[in-house]
């Protein structure tokens, strides 16, 4: 499982021109689904993702989670992070799961952190979403589990 963290002053995800979730000072968190992955990673990756220190505290260091400053996050499904563009011009996406895999481990890792105690919204799986994100910092970050 692969998240691509991003440290957000706002955020929102539309699909069709309908917003499905949008927040102020928080994490904008695209999360890519690998064959092998599992719920355990999906548990790791929120308990991680919910207490990472990366928002400053008054001294301007990171030493804040997004729990620590009622921050909230948006979780989008995103099969790219699996993208192998090794040969060829055109990325091949064969490690990343199929639908029926992935679409459960986005909406639990999503549920996880909401039960660390993150609000958080969701984009909508399989579908075209514009993303917007004003990134802080900008402060990104890369997981693995």
């Amino acid at each position: 499982m692969r998240a691509l963290i991003q440290r957000v002053r706002y955020g929102k995800v539309s699909v069709q021109g309908q917003v499905t979730a949008e927040i102020g000072r928080g994490l904008v968190i695209l999360l890519g689904v690998g064959h092998r992955d599992t719920e355990a990673q999906a548990a790791w990756l929120a308990e991680k993702t919910a207490n990472l220190r990366i928002f400053e505290d008054e001294g301007g260091k990171m030493n804040r989670s997004v729990k620590d400053i009622n921050g909230q996050a948006i979780v989008v499904s995103q099969f790219t992070l699996y993208a192998d563009a090794q040969k060829g011009r055109r990325p091949s996406f064969t490690e990343a799961a199929p639908p029926e895999i992935a679409r459960p481990l986005v909406e639990r890792f999503a549920a996880l952190l909401r039960a660390q105690g993150v609000p958080t919204g969701e984009g909508v799986f399989g579908a075209e979403m514009l993303v917007e994100i004003h990134n802080d910092g900008p402060v990104t970050l890369w997981l693995e589990k």
